[in-house]
């Protein structure tokens, strides 16, 4: 019996302010180029507990209680997963996800959640084929910060946040790759990993 026709997945994760959510439409656009049939979506998704996230708990100045964050994220990521991202694949797409799981680890974990327990509440997350973190120290990004910014944004917030993250690419689930260079010389390095993955795991292209 032929296997359902599947697409590939690909994260790409980083603290605030790193550049991810434009490292992730650019690398949409250039897989486009070389034809791939790529989209892109990110979590908060666009669906109506992604909405609520965006105005319950990223637009105020005191954070919800942690776990309430973090069963809020799985939720969504439940309702993205089966309505966005599995639509997507089953179709053949290559999907790049503007953070997933890993960011739930890192923020949540960070504030001192157990992290088996976010994994947990995760379990029926979908594993990436592959994913990338662009890692940008946090006092570079804190000086790009805009004045309003997210209750997760603090200095020594993301300062432990990256360390979650590291934890991550030392288990080899996150690719590291550095995002404090230029714009464009981040997004080749981004192309070069994604496109040799996807070569190595004989995706077609037009």
């Amino acid at each position: 019996m032929a296997m359902a026709k599947r697409g590939t997945f690909i994260c790409i994760e980083g603290i605030d302010g790193c550049g991810k959510t434009t490292q992730a439409r650019r690398l949409v656009r250039n897989l486009r180029r070389k034809g791939f049939d790529a989209v892109y979506t990110t979590e908060p998704s666009s669906g109506k507990v992604g909405r609520l996230i965006r105005r319950y708990v990223l637009d105020r100045k005191k954070r919800v209680l942690i776990a309430l964050e973090a069963l809020l994220f799985a939720a969504d990521r439940v309702d993205h997963v089966e309505t966005e991202i599995k639509p997507a694949l089953e179709k053949g797409k290559v999907v790049v996800c503007d953070r997933y799981v890993y960011s739930t680890l890192a923020y949540q974990g960070a504030a001192g959640l157990d992290l088996k327990w976010i994994e947990q509440i995760n379990r029926f997350a979908l594993v990436p084929d592959l994913a990338l973190f662009l890692d940008v120290p946090p006092d570079i990004v804190v000086k790009r910060f805009k004045p309003k910014r997210s209750v997760m944004e603090t200095p020594q917030n993301l300062q432990r946040v990256r360390e979650v993250y590291m934890k991550m690419v030392g288990d080899g689930r996150l690719v590291l790759l550095d995002g404090n260079k230029t714009v464009d010389d981040v997004a080749d390095d981004v192309l070069k990993v994604v496109l040799d993955f996807l070569e190595r795991a004989h995706v077609p292209h037009g």
